[in-house]
């Protein structure tokens, strides 16, 4: 399914790898630059502003050849004008997909490129349900189509932003099921999200650990990072009361609130401490930043319908919280040698030393490494040291 050459991606994962040891002082430039060379790999952009600069190119490109294509096709008579509508988006779609092929092919990846021909792929299959469906129009159909395209997108190119989208629309694919229910698959959405953001939360964790191509490495986490994120958004007092309000009509009055509040007061308040918690046992990094962000959240939530103190003060009197607490914490911190600590990271990716010692060979030697399953000695014969019968030396 995957279009680029496995090797390519492999050794893209050990040039990753001799960055993270390079940066983090384990091994030199010039062996570094021996691992490049010996490795050879993709047309990738690391910067993002010069992948930025490639995509808005690559969008550029493709909406010239859609241009032309239209041109030649709005040429005709007016049937064939409405004939070309009904099915441009399909013929747009079909474009991308040969651009993204051939720009595959060609190895581009994660250049910019690539990644406007792929969204494009993504972008014309929703307008394409879309005009199809106009007549009877429903928003769980383009939904479906998207997320089913995107995933699609990311199986065949590894194309991170299609993961993204295939989570988002996997959300919307959720949302309005719920809603063609009525109003009972209204108010059970929170904790039908919420139930489902757990299980796609466990499945990915459980993939994670058990990952054996590290290509997949990076989606997968991508795809977690969603699901925490979705958790706790789901059953967050002010996300649930806002919706309660515009879905079902609810008037929360004043010395009133809404159904099960004490369960999404507790959720909001509770997750965040648990994400932490979970992050600082486990030294998840993802986990820990998305904590923070919910920590924040609530207290933005709070706020949003507690006002105790005025704007101004409340701001002053939180960054003088955070600076305390930053402040004591790495005083207790900045001696500790393992752990929780506050010493910068030598090495910024987890799977750092996954290929290590295959990384040291080739810095060392000058040779693209292999991966050799038997051992490299040859006993029997008297070939080596002695051994044998033969009786050679």
């Amino acid at each position: 399914m995957i279009v680029h050459d496995k090797n390519l991606l492999n050794n893209l994962a050990l040039i990753e790898e001799a960055d993270s040891l390079e940066s983090a002082g384990f091994i030199s430039k010039e062996q570094k630059k021996i691992i490049k060379i010996e490795l050879p790999s993709f047309k990738v952009q690391t910067n993002i502003l010069v992948r930025l600069g490639f995509f808005l190119l690559g969008a550029f490109l493709y909406a010239s050849i859609c241009g032309v294509v239209s041109f030649v096709a709005l040429t005709g008579s007016v049937s064939s004008e409405r004939t070309f509508f009904s099915i441009c988006c399909f013929i747009f779609g079909g474009i991308g997909v040969a651009g993204a092929e051939i720009l595959a092919n060609n190895k581009y990846y994660r250049h910019g490129l690539d990644d406007a021909f792929i969204l494009g792929i993504i972008l014309n299959a929703g307008f394409a349900i879309v005009i199809l469906t106009e007549h009877y129009y429903t928003s769980l159909l383009p939904a479906i189509v998207v997320a089913a395209v995107s995933y699609l997108a990311y199986s065949r190119y590894l194309h991170l932003l299609s993961m993204l989208v295939f989570c988002l629309a996997s959300s919307a694919v959720l949302f309005y099921g719920m809603f063609e229910i009525g109003d009972i698959g209204k108010t059970i959405l929170p904790f039908t999200a919420m139930l489902t953001a757990a299980g796609f939360y466990f499945f990915t964790k459980k993939r994670i650990k058990n990952l054996t191509r590290i290509y997949h490495y990076n989606g997968l986490v991508l795809a977690y990072s969603f699901c925490l994120i979705l958790f706790y958004l789901s059953c967050n007092y002010l996300v649930v009361r806002e919706l309660s309000s515009e879905l079902l009509g609810v008037d929360v009055k004043p010395g009133q609130d809404i159904p099960f509040s004490w369960f999404f007061y507790a959720f909001t308040f509770i997750v965040p401490a648990v994400y932490l918690v979970q992050a600082i046992r486990t030294k998840d990094k993802i986990m820990l930043w998305i904590s923070f962000a919910a920590i924040a959240f609530t207290v933005f939530t709070i706020r949003f319908y507690y006002s105790v103190l005025p704007v101004e003060a409340a701001l002053t009197v939180g960054g003088l919280i955070l600076s305390g607490i930053a402040y004591f914490s790495i005083q207790k911190l900045k001696n500790k040698e393992s752990g929780l600590t506050f010493k910068p990271d030598r090495i910024n990716n987890s799977n750092a030393f996954l290929n290590a010692e295959t990384l040291i060979v080739a810095s060392s030697f000058g040779l693209k490494p292999e991966i050799k399953t038997g051992s490299p000695m040859e006993f029997g014969d008297g070939g080596f040291s002695g051994g044998g019968s033969s009786g050679s030396y």
